[in-house]
């Protein structure tokens, strides 16, 4: 069985969400970061870096919301949240599922700090950067490779409803509205809602 390990109002929504779009049975196991339950040595033995979410399959373990993500596409192609390996659109897929963690997340960073980095030494560009990039990819729509919802969407549209909806730390645009909309539209985004809301 299946187990996330997960908090509420915390990244974990991704891995919520992304399982409830796979139909896959999983068990749900509240870890409550408020008394350091993630820093308990079993729970180290899952994420050695003490975080949610984490997940466990049989003798699989792993931390990261977009590497759950990648390894629940890849591990059940029955879900068909990820293009095959021979499929060239697997390039942009593998693309734009780390996108968030990592331009949206350290641009967010950024911002939230305010801490002048020159774009030369900062591995995502700069915040304006990426967000550009972004408005651009989701201009095409109507999800990030097309036609075809994938688990780069449940990243980027985890990401993006943070960074955007729920903390209002970039401004939204036209793309970012139309693409959040569809998001949340989603059945399996709304179960995730209503788990991460208790």
């Amino acid at each position: 069985m299946i187990k996330l390990y997960w908090s509420p109002r915390s990244r974990s929504f991704t891995t919520l969400w992304l399982m409830e779009e796979s139909g896959l049975p999983y068990e749900r196991v509240l870890t409550d970061i408020s008394n350091g339950a993630q820093k308990a040595p079993d729970f180290l033995k899952i994420n050695p870096m003490g975080k949610v979410p984490a997940l466990t399959d049989g003798e699989a373990a792993l931390g990261e919301a977009a590497a759950i993500c990648a390894y629940i596409a890849d591990r059940y192609p029955e879900t068909r949240l990820a293009p095959g390996v021979t499929d060239p659109r697997r390039a942009r897929y593998l693309q734009w599922l780390f996108f968030s963690p990592g331009f949206i997340e350290p641009a967010i960073t950024q911002i939230f700090t305010k801490i002048e980095i020159p774009t030369s030494s900062a591995a995502w560009g700069s915040a304006a950067q990426v967000f550009d990039v972004l408005e651009a990819a989701l201009q095409k729509g109507p999800w990030i490779l097309g036609e075809e919802f994938s688990a780069a969407d449940v990243v980027i549209g985890s990401g993006l409803n943070y960074a955007v909806r729920s903390f209002k730390m970039v401004p939204s645009r036209p793309a970012f509205d139309s693409y959040l909309t569809r998001c949340t539209a989603r059945p399996a985004f709304q179960r995730a809602e209503k788990i991460a809301a208790g």
